[in-house]
């Protein structure tokens, strides 16, 4: 009753905020604003700090690298002229840029402003938490361990067009790295703005088809509009996009109905009770929700816990009676879809099979183990998620099934705005935690780096000198060996639950038949710049 109370007068704001937004743009096809939502508030529209999927959809909209992606989800030129072939063995990548390539200020995209964005990333004081998706380039560790200068970093300007990236080792996956990691950054915006720089759509400078206008930082709403200096400007066919952050399934599905928004994401309840909706677009993402236990804490520090955790909890009973929604029980770290076999073609999901069986006695013998080692018979425990529907869902599950067969255990649940849930976790300020982990490439070693020693997001502290050493040498291998290694240390992960994977999230989106263009992927979100009315 409190929840019904409270969600009308906010579906009521969001539905008037979005329909003075569109008309203020217009009623005709030509100019007609699109309405859409995001599932959480954005942290920052830093493309150097950002690390959660709300803020990378802010970024995706507005920036462009040296590559991108078509409306079909294959790598093209953004700025740079052509894809090139990597030479001296896949370690030196030479780009020329556009010289039509500008910010949304009019001045020209130019090599240095990638120089200026890499050095940023990777300098340790800018304290970029995913500095590691540079790990591949000349003088990384030196740099990150304050031995080098992060001017060192292999990255080059050779002229205001021509740009040098310098490896030491080829990356299989690294032309996506390109398309989504590596964006550069307007040089004298961030010398105005320096730290501030991301922190509101002021101090922001897009390079992309769209300019992000109206985000303060901490807002729920906000709006693109068409960037007129993006190279490809003329094929933008939507000038503006009504951006607002919608938590709640129920108020987005009515927002839908009502025609005030033409995109937005539902969950369970409604996927349930609308299954055969002509509206309605299903499809799995290459994102992995798992359990972070705290190597910091004592309560958390243990591998009967984590043992005991993983096998209490039904994945199954997850994905078909709390979702609902398309979701698939995880079997191993590694999404289903994420690699696949370079000799066979199998998915590596399904060739290293279900690593996560429910065992509810062996779970019991697990828990006595570890009030054991704590030296106690009542321990209270706090699990921590994001405010959304299905984590909390999720997390209520969890609860339950802990307390119901873990004799002396309580266990609270503390749900929080994506943006805070995120600060809690670089802070190091959990027990145990549900994150969701979204991969920008296919390839499997992206979900095992979390659990390594020098990953910037391992902020468990978890640490296993056996683990680190398989993933280093299996990763310094190419081809079936690597495919091979990879695998034998998703497995070793999984014996002794460095963290704990749950499920595969599906994602149901609700899209107007009037709007054409919006295209999905295990990857990536529609992009507005190829959107268009019929």
């Amino acid at each position: 009753m409190h929840r019904s109370v409270f969600m009308i007068p906010i579906a009521f704001i969001i539905a008037v905020t979005l329909s003075a937004c569109g008309n203020a743009a217009g009623n005709t096809s030509k100019n007609r604003a699109l309405n859409v939502t995001l599932a959480d508030e954005p942290a920052t529209t830093d493309p150097n700090k950002a690390t959660d999927t709300n803020s990378g959809s802010l970024i995706y909209q507005t920036m462009e690298g040296l590559y991108k992606y078509d409306k079909h989800n294959k790598i093209v030129p953004g700025v740079a002229r052509k894809v090139v072939k990597p030479t001296n063995h896949g370690k030196t990548y030479t780009f020329t840029l556009k010289k039509n390539a500008k910010w949304a200020n009019g001045q020209r995209v130019t090599a240095q402003d990638f120089v200026t964005s890499l050095q940023r990333m990777v300098n340790p004081k800018t304290k970029a938490q995913y500095a590691s998706v540079l790990s591949a380039f000349k003088n990384y560790d030196a740099i990150q361990k304050s031995q080098m200068d992060p001017s060192k970093i292999g990255v080059k300007a050779l002229s205001k067009t021509k740009l040098q990236f310098q490896l030491t080792k080829a990356v299989p996956y690294f032309n996506d790295l390109v398309a989504i990691e590596y964006y550069p950054l307007n040089t004298a915006a961030v010398k105005k703005y320096g730290a501030k720089y991301g922190t509101n759509a002021d101090k922001t400078m897009a390079n992309g088809p769209y300019k992000l206008v109206g985000w303060t930082g901490s807002n729920n709403a906000w709006h693109y509009v068409k960037n007129p200096y993006y190279w490809n400007a003329k094929n933008v066919k939507i000038n503006r996009v009504n951006v607002a952050v919608t938590k709640d399934s129920s108020t987005a599905a009515n927002l839908f109905k009502a025609g005030k928004v033409q995109e937005t994401t539902v969950t369970g309840q409604y996927i349930r009770a609308n299954a055969n909706s002509k509206d309605m677009q299903t499809h799995l993402l290459g994102r992995m929700q798992l359990l972070y236990f705290n190597h910091q804490k004592s309560a958390s520090n243990s591998e009967n816990l984590r043992q005991a955790v993983s096998y209490v909890i039904n994945r199954k009973t997850i994905t078909n009676d709390v979702l609902q929604d398309g979701s698939k029980p995880a079997m191993s770290a590694i999404p289903r879809g994420d690699q696949t076999n370079p000799k066979t073609g199998q998915d590596m999901a399904s060739e290293v099979g279900n690593l996560l069986p429910t065992d509810v006695q062996k779970a019991k013998q697990y828990w006595a183990k570890y009030l054991k080692e704590k030296g106690k018979s009542k321990v209270t425990l706090t699990v921590l998620t994001d405010d959304s529907d299905e984590d909390k869902h999720v997390g209520t599950y969890m609860q339950a099934v802990m307390e119901k067969n873990f004799k002396g255990l309580t266990v609270n649940l503390t749900s929080l705005p994506h943006a805070q849930h995120v600060a809690r976790d670089f802070a190091g300020d959990f027990e145990i935690n549900l994150i969701g982990w979204s991969t920008n490439w296919l390839d499997s070693a992206d979900y095992l780096g979390l659990a390594t020693k020098s990953n910037s997001v391992n902020f468990t502290h978890w640490n296993d000198a056996k683990y680190n050493q398989l993933y280093t040498t299996a990763n310094a291998k190419t081809g079936l060996a690597r495919y091979n290694g990879l695998m034998a240390t998703d497995k070793y992960l999984m014996k002794i639950k460095g963290y704990v994977p749950v499920y595969q999230p599906s994602e149901a989106k609700l899209i107007s038949h009037q709007v054409g263009g919006l295209h999905y992927s295990l990857l990536k979100e529609a992009q507005y710049q190829y959107a268009y009315w019929k």
